[in-house]
This record gives structure tokens, sequence and C-alpha cells, in this order.
């Protein structure tokens, strides 16, 4: 255990010296600056008179406040974006973590310790997960705040997506790792991650629409089969906005489908790191 707590620490030690930390804090400060400003400039009566006439048209049929269904729509309107942004910025801040620790020189030096190559890549894991974790709880807090200040309005469903936001990371950073210790190129490793999240997942999520113009059952099979092989980040997404908006979840089949991918690439990364002679 002593061993994992060492590479996780060195992990975060290498995020800061890298300055990859300092670049995502960066970037959601800038994003929380943003918002800041649209509040700060933007009165609020400016937000809430549309909807408070909207609210008297109904004749009472509307039993919301104005100040809650402004938030609904924002939370519905941000979800996404948010969920999309933290995760791009995670794939970018984590996936050289490998490949860097496997250069020559470096890897000869880990590999030299009393640690076995299981605990290294559970060590770097570990690491790169508490650094995204920190700078997505340290963005979506920060709108949190904004929103509630500002509104009044407290909604700590809104919160949830620091949960699914790492959860999702966590299943993209399995797969970075696993393409780090098979190509140790961390452009690789970002690009496959990149072309998952944001074509293939989306795409394999709508393949009901595909057959709608495909009539070979083969593709059919094809596509159905990549769906459950392929991390499922369209589906986690969709639950994402379905837990801020307060809308019933119908399934969490992509969480427990996401959990088995993690522990069977996570395994096949340790078992490949293992066989190699470096």
């Amino acid at each position: 255990m002593k061993n994992i707590i060492t590479i996780t620490q060195l992990t975060i030690q290498e995020a800061f010296a890298r300055k990859l930390f300092i670049a995502f804090f960066v970037i959601s400060s800038l994003v929380l600056i943003g918002f800041l400003a649209a509040f700060l400039l933007t009165p609020i009566n400016s937000f809430l008179s549309p909807i408070d006439e909207m609210i008297k048209a109904s004749q009472g049929k509307i039993k919301l406040s104005a100040a809650a269904i402004f938030i609904n729509t924002v939370k519905g309107v941000i979800a996404m974006p948010l969920f999309g942004l933290g995760l791009f910025l995670s794939i970018f801040s984590a996936s050289s973590f490998i490949p860097t620790m496997l250069e020559k020189g470096h890897v000869d030096v880990i590999l030299s310790k009393p640690v076995s190559r299981a605990q290294v890549l559970i060590g770097k894991y570990l690491g790169g997960m508490i650094v995204v974790v920190l700078n997505v709880a340290y963005l979506i807090l920060g709108i949190w705040l904004m929103i509630g200040f500002k509104f009044n309005v407290w909604d700590a469903p809104f919160l949830y997506t620091i949960l699914t936001i790492s959860f999702t990371f966590a299943l993209l950073y399995s797969l970075i790792i696993l393409v780090g210790v098979i190509s140790q190129n961390a452009i690789v490793s970002m690009m496959v991650c990149y072309f998952i999240f944001i074509l293939l997942s989306p795409l394999l999520a709508g393949r009901e629409f595909i057959f709608s113009f495909i009539h070979n059952d083969f593709v059919k099979g094809l596509l159905n089969i990549l769906y459950y092989i392929v991390p499922q980040t369209k589906d986690l997404g969709d639950m994402t906005s379905n837990l801020v908006r307060g809308t019933a979840i119908e399934s969490y089949r992509p969480v427990y489908v996401s959990l088995a991918f993690i522990i069977l690439t996570f395994g096949l990364s340790i078992f490949i790191f293992r066989k190699k002679d470096y």
C-alpha cells in the first residue's frame, strides 16, 4: 500500500511539474470568470422578468418560481457542455502520464525499485484521478456557488456532475493506460479517447436510427457488439443530463458495463506491463 501511495504522490507532483494541473486550473478559471462576468453585468430582473410574465400567463398552471424555472433551464443548457469540457481537458491532462513513465531511463529507475508493476499502474491511475477530480470539482463547485449566490437557489443535483464526469474519466483513463502501455505514445492515447468520446460512442448510441437505413443483419449485429465493447460515454453523458434536470434514469446499464470495462481494461494493462521488457 505504501508503494501505491508513493507512486500516486509522484504522479501528482509530475502533473504540477509539467504544468498539467495548472493548465487545467487556468482554463477552468477562465470559464468561471466568464460565468461571473455574465452574472455580474446582467441584472437579475433581465433573467427573471420574462419568466414571471410566463408564469402569470399560465394562470396558476406553473407552480415553480421564476428563479427555479431559470435554474432548471440553465442546468439543462450547461450540463452537457460542462460534461464535454471536463472530459476534454481531463483526457488532455492525463494522456502523457504512462508514456512519460515508460521513457528510457525513467522506466529503468522505477522498475529498479522494490515495487511491483501492478502497484506502479495503480498508483498512476489514482494519481491521475486525483488531479482530474480536484479540477472538475473546482469548476463545478465554482459555477454552483455563483448560481446559488446570484439566485439564492442551492440545487444539490447539479453537483452530481462532479461524480459523473469523474466516473466517465475513470472509464476513459483505464483505456488511456492500456493504449499508453502498448503504444508508449501520448498522442495515440489521446486520439483514441477523443475518437471514442466525440465520434464513435455517440454514433453507436444512435445505432437504432442507423438501422432504419441499414438492412444487413451482419452490420446490425456488429454495431450492437461494438456498442457493448466501446466505452459508453454518450450514455453516461445522457445520465448526467437526466440527473441534473431531475429526470428519471431509465437504466443504469451504462454504469455496470463501464465498471466491467474498467476492470477488464486495467487488468489487461497490468498483464501486458508485466510481460513487457524495458
